[in-house]
């Protein structure tokens, strides 16, 4: 079936006037959309938007206060996912829900009936998952557990479990985020695939470039309500970018001339015990400059930010803040040299999801004045400071006790990067900062970035998203397994000269550098 081809036959799906509402948030504001057989239908919003509560009202995780969602033109109630998966609907999560100590045959196999003897039962699903792994080009190894498998391959495992359970209507939440370029492609192609055999795909992303090379039609949400629908052939990034925010969106900034004064942090012949990420890592970094490493993930950018962190050691080489070496020294004793971390895994290492905001904005400082003492906690002065940081670095909740895992990727990035920089750090370590956040927070990150160089603090920014590296860096440095193969000028480098150190080109320089 061609593209769009289906369209004839009526909706797939509608979903009526839904409206969801929390505590003081009304996630989902009479929401009307519908998708087609034979389309991709991406839904694009802010962090926070809806979008994910809507899918998950879809999946039954949760039950919506008004509205009607209807399959194939039948009314339909979504008690729970078991439901959703009957009427043909799959959902790959941003996060995934695969047991890591199982095998990918078994995460497949969980929740399925059957009367079958289970050794008998497991055979079967085992070679029903290659037939689907060759037929959708899903490389996975049925019997490989899944603790050993890549974010790509574990994404490939959901996939074929959606497939597995014939799902003809497929949601995938966010499904770029934790792959590289090239798993990006190979995900493109499986999509299209599903797509062309008439089943249907809503591909929930906030990175316009993609939802305009995948997709056939974008609804936009904002604030929980639906701004618009558009076929992807007659819109462009500025034009969503527009309905998604209410604004005009910048991607290039204001940049004025380096002022880099004495070095901050001094990384010298750096290498790790027992993390062979790293070979003989050298670079400084000064007052008022930005320096951008790039690189493929995986090439040593985890070994390097943990061990300027403190987070993992002991290493080789030399580590100095401000003059005075801190390879030694505790997490704890590093901030003190006013070194600030904001860690690629928000969720796992930047926040801690069951404490409120208001804890999580304090947690640097929580056993000290004026947050506690006598070794209690003083929650009213928590609350105090973080009432003032909601204000000043516009995180939007319901209330400074809300938990934090409540809050939308974006505004929990706010938290994370609230709590470090409003500690006054000489040096920010930032990883992966903008990773699953829409134009709009990234817009703010990078914002905040140039504004903190202007103040003089001096700013390591890793990344492998080489925009975000051009749009605010003064110097660029490209890592290649686990080795610092070079640094430019911003001035003088251009994409694709860092492109080609980033696949391993040592005499790939940019022009003039």
């Amino acid at each position: 079936m061609a593209p769009g081809e289906g369209r004839e036959q009526g909706p797939l799906l509608e979903m009526l006037r839904v409206t969801k509402t929390f505590p003081r948030v009304r996630a989902n504001d009479r929401v009307t959309f519908n998708v087609m057989p034979g389309e991709i239908h991406a839904l694009l919003g802010e962090n926070g938007a809806g979008k994910t509560t809507l899918m998950n009202v879809l999946y039954g995780l949760y039950q919506p206060d008004e509205g009607e969602i209807r399959i194939r033109g039948k009314a339909a109630e979504f008690e729970s996912p078991r439901d959703a998966i009957r009427l043909g609907v799959g959902m790959v999560h941003q996060h995934f829900t695969l047991v890591p100590t199982l095998s990918v045959a078994e995460n497949i196999a969980l929740g399925l009936a059957g009367s079958r003897g289970p050794l008998l039962k497991l055979k079967d699903i085992t070679e029903r998952v290659r037939q689907l792994s060759a037929s959708y080009s899903l490389d996975v190894e049925p019997a490989a557990q899944v603790s050993e498998l890549s974010l790509g391959q574990q994404q490939r495992v959901e996939i074929l479990k959606s497939l597995f359970r014939g799902a003809a209507l497929l949601v995938m939440d966010e499904p770029t985020s934790v792959l590289t370029p090239g798993e990006v492609r190979d995900l493109f192609v499986v999509l299209r695939q599903i797509r062309d055999e008439g089943r249907a795909v809503i591909f929930i992303s906030h990175k316009l470039e993609e939802i305009l090379e995948i997709s056939d039609r974008v609804t936009v949400l904002r604030d929980g309500r639906v701004v618009g629908t558009t076929s992807t052939s007659d819109a462009d990034e500025k034009t969503l970018a527009r309905m998604m925010v209410g604004r005009e969106i910048s991607k290039t900034f204001d940049r004025r001339p380096s002022a880099a004064g004495q070095p901050v942090l001094e990384v010298n012949n750096l290498h790790v015990t027992g993390h062979p990420g790293l070979r003989g890592v050298s670079f400084s970094v000064s007052e008022g400059e930005i320096l951008g490493i790039a690189g493929v993930d995986g090439n040593g950018q985890m070994e390097l930010s943990r061990a300027i962190g403190g987070l993992i050691g002991p290493v080789n080489g030399d580590i100095r803040i401000n003059g005075e070496s801190v390879a030694g020294l505790s997490v704890r004793n590093r901030k003190n040299r006013k070194l600030a971390y904001v860690p690629e895994d928000r969720r796992n290492m930047g926040l801690v999801l069951e404490f409120t905001v208001a804890e999580n904005l304090v947690l640097r400082d929580i056993r000290e004045p004026p947050f506690a003492k006598r070794g209690l906690i003083d929650l009213g002065q928590v609350e105090s400071r973080a009432t003032q940081l909601r204000h000043t670095y516009d995180i939007r909740m319901p209330s400074v006790r809300t938990r934090v895992r409540q809050l939308s990727g974006g505004n929990q990035q706010r938290v994370v990067l609230a709590r470090e920089i409003s500690g006054k750090p000489d040096l920010l370590l930032v990883v992966h900062p903008t990773l699953g956040l829409d134009v709009g927070a990234m817009e703010y990150v990078m914002r905040s970035m140039l504004r903190l160089r202007e103040e003089g603090v001096a700013i390591l920014y890793i990344s492998s998203e080489l925009g975000e590296i051009f749009a605010v860096s003064d110097r660029i440095g490209v890592l290649f397994q686990g080795e610092l193969i070079g640094v430019v000028p911003r001035e003088s480098a251009n994409i694709e000269h860092i492109g080609l150190m980033m696949a391993g080109r040592k005499n790939a320089r940019a022009d003039h550098a």
